[in-house]
């Protein structure tokens, strides 16, 4: 009977994780899309993720005002049955959406929210995607002059580079167009698995490596986080910024006269990267002969306001 009752305990968590294999996760950190949730579902599939945006609204004078930058962020939610998504805004605006479909009515269900006002009662939209590919929801409202309308929100111009979207009262016969805000994510889209971050990765690992070989310290220690760990053979691990940079000035009287690494693999994972493979060099200390060194290393890569540091660098010798 133990043995019955440890498994049932050990292998719980398991059947329940099972369950949920839609949900945001470290390796899908915006979510899946669930096979059992409505074939719509996909419209919003070009839009998951993160955009780097600019957003417009008019002045009480019906000018443009200055853009503001924002990233529009979306992911599945409800273990892939729908959707979230969220605006994060410079001058500390910021709203948020839950998008269903409905199989009944066959139409999109958008509720909105915002740190603006807080409304016991959440605005809805509803719409669906035309043959034009635009996703195009209305709201009911009246114009200032009392005329019925709607409040028409449009994602259109979308592509795995971005999109762009309007939000503007129409007539009833969507004849009078008044635009009254407007973004801008085209060419925004953040990726977190393609080609181009890896190749920011390589870079950040081969400047790195020029500055070991400058014996430059200082950035050196700019290429960790913060909260940086080094994991060297032998020794206690080596926690912060600071200390680290301590670390690697105890080598300031070995000259590096060369050193790479080479990556095997690097994976993308949100705001984190994994990088593992082979590294190589040579030094020279005082008046000794030059000596070739190499072995492997792992290093977790973390971004940080656009740029990729090491979080967590570990490496050791391999025998000669």
């Amino acid at each position: 009977m133990k043995t019955i009752h440890f498994l049932t305990i050990f292998l719980a968590p398991i059947f329940l994780l099972a369950q949920y294999d839609f949900e945001p996760s470290v390796e899908h950190p915006f979510g899946l899309p669930n096979p059992k949730a409505p074939k719509e579902l996909l419209d919003f599939a070009p839009l998951i993720g993160e955009c780097n945006c600019k957003s417009e609204t008019r002045n009480p004078d019906q000018t443009w005002a200055e853009p503001v930058d924002m990233i529009w962020r979306f992911k599945y939610i409800m273990n892939g049955m729908a959707i979230q998504d969220e605006t994060l805004k410079e001058d500390e605006t910021y709203s948020g959406s839950i998008r269903q479909f409905s199989q009944d009515s066959t139409r999109w269900y958008v509720h909105y929210y915002t740190t603006r006002t807080v409304s016991t009662t959440l605005r809805a939209w509803e719409g669906n995607k035309n043959e034009e590919g635009k996703i195009v929801l209305y709201s009911e409202q009246k114009a200032p002059n009392g005329t019925d309308g709607f409040y028409r929100l449009s994602f259109y111009d979308i592509d795995d580079k971005g999109f762009k979207w309007v939000g503007e009262w129409v007539d009833k016969t969507e004849s009078v167009v008044f635009p009254t805000w407007r973004i801008d994510c085209s060419n925004g889209k953040i990726s977190n698995t393609n080609d181009s971050e890896k190749n920011k990765v390589v870079a950040a690992s081969r400047g790195f490596s020029t500055a070991f070989i400058a014996q430059d310290f200082d950035t050196m220690a700019n290429s960790y986080t913060q909260d940086a760990k080094l994991i060297p053979l032998g020794v206690p691990i080596v926690e912060g910024r600071e200390a680290i940079k301590a670390r690697w000035l105890l080598g300031k009287d070995t000259k590096i006269l060369s050193h790479g690494m080479d990556t095997s693999e690097i994976k993308i994972i949100g705001d984190y990267a994994y990088d593992y493979g082979y590294y190589h060099g040579t030094s020279k200390k005082g008046e000794e002969p030059a000596t070739s060194w190499k072995g492997k290393y792992v290093v977790v890569w973390k971004k940080e306001k656009g740029t990729w540091k090491m979080y967590i660098d570990i490496w050791n010798r391999l025998k000669d």
